[in-house]
């Protein structure tokens, strides 16, 4: 694809992403001037309820799906990349389900070390570090990508069989807001969350500054890649790092999000048929909330008719993706 083609496609999203965070804030009875909105944020009036639920639930839930979409997304991507798997991702290959192990343990052990909202945050990241280290060592063992596939569903449930072991003994609050925690929701930040969160996050996109250039390269092969100077070693250990900051700060805050980082990488290559990661991160951040975005306005749109968790609404994205990605690949293969 000609870099002109790419920068419209590019232009394109984030124009939509612009509309759809202003539309997505906006939802509600309560309509939010610029003037409340800003000073919400800047310079908070406590007697004005408008500015409290822009600055308490509008921005973070808008927020965090955006952070969300785009983590989740660049998650599957890098994993793709780097198990050239197009059906590797966070919830396919149990990493999600490693973070949930851990947040399992804080919200229904008792555990002094997780009890906090930065000790959730922390259990989710190494859960998702222990998993992702987890699937390296196989794939040195394994050579095959659907047997790969395999071994990261048997881990997740594996994985889930030990959740349901510690939800057996917890106590009943504490299995309501695990089991709450679970379903995936947007409505779980606040305002004062957000400035940890945004710097999280800017830390795992500052090391993938470090990873364009060997992942272009890793698109040849873990041999070629040695061949032309690249350190195998540091690069697996920044793409590990990074998907567990990822996945498991988005898994603290939401809850497991099924399908985004699984379908959205896949369909961003399919556009825009390039092997540029630059152009893949950037593509698939913007996709990535954008369809988040949207799932969380069909929910917003149907909480009169009936409750759903965030979960549904994404598979109901991502399943179908994932199907036409197995059967792609099945008549490419026969052909």
């Amino acid at each position: 694809m000609t870099r002109g083609i790419i920068v419209r496609n590019t232009t394109v999203l984030i124009l939509l992403l612009l509309v759809l965070s202003i539309v997505h804030v906006q939802m509600g009875e309560v309509s939010v001037s610029f003037t409340d909105a800003w000073n919400s944020i800047f310079s908070l009036d406590t007697t004005n309820p408008t500015q409290i639920v822009f600055r308490e639930l509008r921005l973070p839930r808008t927020s965090i799906a955006l952070l969300a979409g785009a983590g989740l997304s660049i998650a599957g991507l890098l994993m793709q990349t780097f198990f050239n798997n197009p059906l590797a991702g966070p919830s396919i290959l149990g990493i999600s389900a490693g973070s949930s192990l851990f947040v399992a343990l804080a919200i229904m052990t008792g555990f002094t070390l997780f009890s906090s909202s930065f000790g959730i945050i922390s259990a989710a990241v190494f859960g998702a570090f222990i998993y992702s280290l987890f699937l390296l060592i196989f794939s040195r063992f394994v050579r095959s990508n659907v047997s790969l596939l395999i071994i990261g569903i048997m881990l997740g449930s594996f994985t889930n069989a030990i959740i349901q072991v510690i939800e057996s003994m917890s106590d009943v609050n504490a299995l309501k807001a695990f089991t709450i925690w679970g379903f995936g929701s947007l409505q779980q930040v606040s305002f004062d969350q957000l400035p940890a969160i945004f710097l999280c996050f800017s830390g795992a996109l500052g090391l993938l500054l470090f990873l364009i250039k060997p992942l272009n390269t890793y698109v040849l092969g873990e041999e070629r890649a040695a061949q032309l100077g690249i350190s195998v070693v540091r690069v697996k250990i920044l793409v590990i790092l990074c998907v567990a900051i990822f996945t498991g700060l988005i898994t603290a805050y939401c809850g497991p999000i099924a399908f985004i980082g699984l379908a959205v990488p896949n369909m961003v290559k399919m556009r825009y048929k390039t092997s540029n990661h630059w152009h893949l991160i950037s593509a698939s951040a913007l996709f990535g909330a954008l369809v988040l975005l949207v799932c969380d306005i069909l929910l917003l749109q149907l909480e009169t008719v009936i409750a759903l968790p965030l979960n549904s609404i994404t598979s109901l994205f991502g399943a179908p993706v994932v199907i036409w990605i197995l059967l792609k690949n099945r008549l490419h293969a026969t052909n």
